[in-house]
């Protein structure tokens, strides 16, 4: 099925997600592919907010591999509890860092990005299965608002 994205980003960035929500519903809609759904979620993401890196890294043999992304060249493994998206699975929580310098074992995928947000997201059984990593190359990007929304985007998963 063909998709066009049609996201007005010349308002504020809560409408700017209320509008990602709906094209994101549409693209998951009977799609059940876990990757599929993930890469066109990125791509989406990516065209809304033109962020430094927005991906996702799966649990697999536990540890993080990475995922369906957009953006330049990333990590592809990180352990449990290291870095910020470590850290977001071993905390089961959203963690934001307005700058990724001051993060205790920050891992410098790319020098560029200076903020950070990771949200995990849970399985059926309430087990993190993966994190939706999004950095941004200006400090304090991310706030509440985002933290907010992209915890319901990935809740589709």
């Amino acid at each position: 099925m063909e998709h066009s994205l049609s996201i007005d980003t010349s308002v504020g960035k809560e409408e700017i997600y209320l509008q990602v929500l709906n094209q994101l519903r549409a693209l998951v809609q009977g799609e059940e592919d876990l990757i599929a759904n993930l890469a066109n979620s990125c791509a989406l993401l990516k065209e809304a907010f033109n962020w430094w890196w927005v991906g996702f890294y799966l649990v697999k043999n536990q540890e993080l591999v990475l995922g369906p992304f957009q953006g330049p060249v990333a990590c592809t493994r990180i352990a449990y509890g290291r870095g910020v998206c470590g850290s977001a699975w071993q905390q089961q929580k959203t963690i934001i860092v307005p700058n990724v310098h001051d993060f205790p074992g920050h891992i410098a995928c790319s020098s560029a990005s200076l903020s950070e947000i990771v949200v995990p997201f849970f399985g059926s059984n309430q087990e993190v299965i993966g994190v939706l990593d999004v950095d941004s190359e200006h400090l304090n990007y991310f706030d509440e608002i985002d933290a907010k929304y992209l915890e319901a985007i990935v809740a589709f998963f």
